[in-house]
């Protein structure tokens, strides 16, 4: 069994989803757990009684924008301030506004990229700073198979935002060693609440394109997230890990 006793982790857009799946998989092993969220401030209150009361670790909501930076200045610093250290950073938040290309405006690709790729920056640009002060840490990215294969027109502004959050972990991994490792979890279709509210008929579409016939459950994401940031993956650095089902 994976052991985070003592350690800190802080997810980002864990009030919800493959974020909400993370943090309860850290905390059953033992993780002290940072739980982020932008709007829904009952469902992540809610998220840190059930953790608390469920495994006993402690627990700190904090609340942001992380393409602010200033926002992710104050809750870093929020985080310091209670447990004095940040073990693990998972990059999870993000956000999609998919329409047809002729269709997207700039603004709402700006939106897309501010949030998933500076916010990601900015998360780890000063998560990292903390981490060298112990020489020690260790950062997952959530990317997506969309920011590797590419084959839907309508999320374009998300995929090149996730083609370029496998870059920044690939050059942040290169900043950080040897003390820091940095890799990165790219999930296909995963059964979260946005996804469930699509066409039935794009599900089944999809669902026929993956090799196990269904899409992935956030814990099966949450999963690989964990042993990644574990010491059972201490020689894993500056990967990209497919988890999908096998698209074909």
């Amino acid at each position: 069994m994976l052991d985070f006793s003592n350690q800190v982790v802080f997810v980002t857009g864990s009030s919800r989803g493959i974020g909400e799946a993370c943090v309860q998989k850290f905390a059953s092993f033992g993780a002290n757990v940072v739980i982020h969220y932008v709007k829904e401030k009952e469902r992540a209150l809610l998220l840190q009684q059930s953790i608390e009361k469920v495994y006993g670790v402690s627990t700190l909501v904090v609340q942001g924008d992380i393409s602010v930076e200033q926002d992710v200045i104050r809750m870093v610093q929020e985080v310091i301030h209670c447990f004095g250290r940040i073990d693990v950073l998972v990059n999870n938040a993000a956000i999609s506004q998919d329409s047809y290309i002729e269709e997207k405006t700039k603004e709402e690709f700006d939106q897309v990229l501010s949030v998933n790729l500076v916010g990601t920056f900015l998360m780890t640009k000063y998560v990292i700073q903390e981490m060298r002060k112990v020489d020690s840490g260790n950062v997952v990215m959530i990317a997506s198979t969309n920011g590797i294969d590419t084959n839907l027109p309508w999320s374009i502004d998300y995929d090149a935002s996730k083609a370029g959050v496998i870059s920044l972990a690939k050059n942040f991994a290169l900043e950080c060693a040897p003390c820091i490792r940095v890799n990165t979890v790219a999930p296909g279709w995963v059964n979260t609440e946005d996804v469930l509210e699509m066409n039935p008929d794009i599900i089944e579409e999809e669902k026929g394109k993956c090799l196990l016939k269904r899409f992935a459950s956030p814990i099966e994401i949450a999963n690989v997230v964990c042993f990644l940031a574990s010491e059972e993956a201490s020689f894993v650095n500056k990967s990209v890990i497919r988890v999908d089902g096998g698209i074909k």
